[in-house]
């Protein structure tokens, strides 16, 4: 299946959602919290979170601890939480979005577990374990992130530009930890300002996601990379087009 039809279903599929705006109220407001609890579940289990997804609900609408999983579990579903809120807040905000936003997204993605390095740059080497990606020095950090800064502030909220602000933060890797979960963040932040819903990458699609990924990263052919988050993209116009449709 082609790249070119791929897009074309996504834009036919935006179309469609853009036809039924605006949205009621009510119903996208039960439909974002069922979007807060699977895509914090999803995005952090890629990241080894043991909570499962009525897990993740209790922690995050009741605010209690699940008996038997640890302490820093439920901490980084608090979190994740609080950054997905405050991306809200961002998407409403005119104003281009900076490499101060980036790192504040960070802070809160990491605020309980690693308050001391939260929105913070690493100043130590980082590997990704299991990974042939070389990542940048610590030095030269500030300077990547401060031209990945400028060309963020100037990239329209397309799909395409979602997606490439994805792939180059972690390329550049500029946090000791929660590179991932920053990254797709700061992709759905783009996609909604664009007026797509978010992607969710659940635990099944792991592989297919961090084998495109490294092959962007080591190759520089993103192609597959575009291709599984443009196909994540159209499941979840899918997912928004069926839960407005019924109503």
């Amino acid at each position: 299946m082609s790249d070119e039809n791929l897009i074309q279903r996504v834009e036919e599929k935006k179309a469609k959602l853009d036809s039924i705006r605006p949205l009621e109220q009510d119903t996208l407001r039960r439909l974002e919290q069922w979007y807060d609890v699977e895509f914090t579940y999803s995005s952090n289990a890629l990241e080894g979170n043991t909570l499962t997804r009525s897990e993740t609900a209790i922690v995050l609408e009741k605010g209690i601890t699940v008996r038997g999983k640890p302490l820093k579990d439920h901490e980084e579903a608090v979190d994740h939480f609080e950054a997905i809120k405050f991306v809200r807040d961002l998407v409403k905000d005119p104003r281009p979005i900076s490499e101060k936003d980036v790192c504040d997204i960070h802070r809160l993605v990491v605020a309980k577990t690693q308050s001391d390095q939260a929105g913070q740059y690493s100043r130590f080497e980082r590997r990704i374990a299991g990974s042939q990606v070389k990542l940048a020095n610590p030095e030269g950090i500030p300077s990547l992130m401060g031209d990945f800064g400028q060309w963020l502030s100037q990239a329209d909220s397309t799909p395409d530009n979602a997606i490439e602000a994805h792939l180059k933060l972690v390329t550049i890797h500029p946090f000791s930890d929660g590179n991932g979960r920053t990254a797709r963040l700061l992709m759905n932040l783009k996609l909604m300002r664009g007026g797509y819903p978010p992607i969710i990458i659940h635990p099944e699609h792991r592989p297919d996601y961090i084998d495109s990924l490294e092959k962007a990263q080591l190759s520089g052919d993103n192609t597959d990379f575009r291709y599984f988050l443009l196909d994540r993209l159209e499941s979840s116009l899918d997912e928004y087009l069926g839960f407005f449709q019924k109503r």
